[in-house]
């Protein structure tokens, strides 16, 4: 929007009113699991980057969580390599884990990290392989590379926050016998968040939040509680695709994190209306009813 729609004094009212969300987060971890659209979008992701800078530098500690399978499938394409499914899943041999580890832990987290620190950040690139922070084993011999996680070791992420650095991480795994594995984003970035102790998980995807008719934006539902979210799922109202994302906010808020917000990040500047506005953005799961 052009900014001589704003006045000086408007511009003032804005930042005035954002204060006492700004109090709210400093120095609270956040963690942002970044990927689909709004990581293909090139307008999308600077806007994505910049918002992130700007929490940052207001003191908030955050933790970009990414994914990158539009860029994995590119690569794969570019080297011949055709996938393979069984029962819906990818399956991931020795040659596609190769791939997703130099498409991720490369060229998608440094491009990622070049461009926060252009914004004006201070960012550190690093995979779930690196400091053993996703361990993680077979989640099905069908599947090949795809990784389950059995433990989060967090002290790298924590060093990085301490130092002042906004962490952004790839979500590869390892074994004890140095064998890698592609694991979900979603579920990568509740654990890492649950390990924290996190404030906030803000889940950036494709869709508007949760709504009650999948067909019809209006019915988002601004916020329900876990309970609310296993009894919808038992409903049907929450289905397919959206299921698993759910089931990784549960994770996290079981693991102690305060609140979950699945929101659509093809929508501009959607971070900043979640945390610095009332208003917020997509749909918001706690564990007890939080009035935005």
């Amino acid at each position: 929007m052009d900014n001589h729609l704003f006045s000086n004094h408007e511009r003032a009212e804005v930042l005035t009113q954002a204060l006492p969300y700004i109090k709210r987060y400093n120095g609270k971890i956040v963690v942002v699991k970044y990927g689909g659209n709004a990581m293909i979008n090139e307008q999308l992701k600077q806007q994505v980057m910049e918002d992130i800078v700007l929490l940052w530098l207001i003191g908030v500690k955050i933790v970009l969580v990414h994914g990158g399978g539009p860029e994995i499938s590119e690569m794969m394409d570019k080297l011949g390599k055709k996938p393979t499914f069984v029962n819906g899943l990818r399956v991931t041999d020795k040659e596609t884990v190769d791939i997703v580890q130099m498409v991720l832990a490369g060229k998608v987290n440094k491009t990622l990290v070049n461009l926060l620190e252009m914004k004006g950040g201070k960012a550190m690139g690093i995979s779930g392989m690196d400091g053993r922070l996703i361990e993680a084993k077979v989640k099905n011999p069908e599947l090949g590379y795809v990784g389950e996680i059995t433990k989060i070791h967090i002290n790298p992420v924590l060093d990085l926050l301490e130092k002042g650095y906004i962490p952004v991480i790839s979500t590869l795994g390892c074994d004890k016998k140095g064998n890698a594995y592609n694991i979900n984003g979603d579920t990568a970035a509740a654990y890492i968040a649950g390990a924290m102790n996190a404030e906030r998980l803000i889940m950036m995807t494709d869709i508007d939040g949760i709504l009650r008719d999948r067909n019809d934006p209006t019915t988002l539902i601004r916020e329900l509680t876990t309970i609310e979210a296993k009894q919808l799922e038992k409903d049907g109202i929450i289905s397919g695709g959206m299921i698993p994302k759910v089931e990784c906010c549960i994770k996290a808020i079981s693991e102690g994190v305060k609140n979950v917000t699945i929101m659509d990040g093809r929508v501009s500047h959607a971070i900043l209306m979640e945390l610095l506005t009332n208003e917020g953005a997509g749909t918001m799961v706690t564990n007890e009813i939080h009035k935005r």
